[in-house]
């Protein structure tokens, strides 16, 4: 097997189309669990898409990954301890552990509340990344 992985999750116009859940139970219209269709090790990531209004419908925290939401598209709020956060298209919150969080679409959002959440934990990351290797006399393939 090779050391990387690709896979097309689609134009973020089609997202709502998937019916996704990391169990049986959390299975909703709108959300892909990309890690779930490949071998990823370290990192996991969901494609999301609600309509104006929809709701998440729970909190939820974690002990140990962060989790790093990146709004694409709509209008929407999220719930973070006893904060409410506004989002829109350009935001980009992290949740560390702990923090209780929820999210919804807003009723008057001009379209479908789109993001990706992207899930880590494990180790923390340096600034840099130090086990990196470069090669500047290697001729690009194009």
């Amino acid at each position: 097997m090779s050391g990387y992985e690709i896979t097309n999750i689609g134009a973020p116009e089609t997202w709502r189309d998937h019916l996704g859940g990391f169990v049986p139970q959390t299975t909703r219209q709108g959300r892909r669990v990309v890690d779930h269709e490949m071998t990823n090790q370290f990192i996991g990531m969901t494609a999301n898409a609600y309509e104006p209004g929809e709701e998440a419908g729970y909190w939820h925290t974690h002990s140990e990954i962060e989790e790093l939401y990146i709004f694409l598209e709509g209008s929407g709020q999220m719930g973070l301890d006893e904060d409410i956060v506004d989002v829109t298209a350009g935001s980009v919150v992290r949740v560390g552990q702990d923090v209780w969080r929820t999210w919804r679409a807003l009723p008057e959002s001009d379209g479908q509340l789109r993001w990706i959440c992207i899930r880590a934990g494990a180790g923390e990351l340096t600034s840099y990344p130090h086990d990196a290797t470069r090669d500047h006399e290697r001729p690009s393939p194009w």
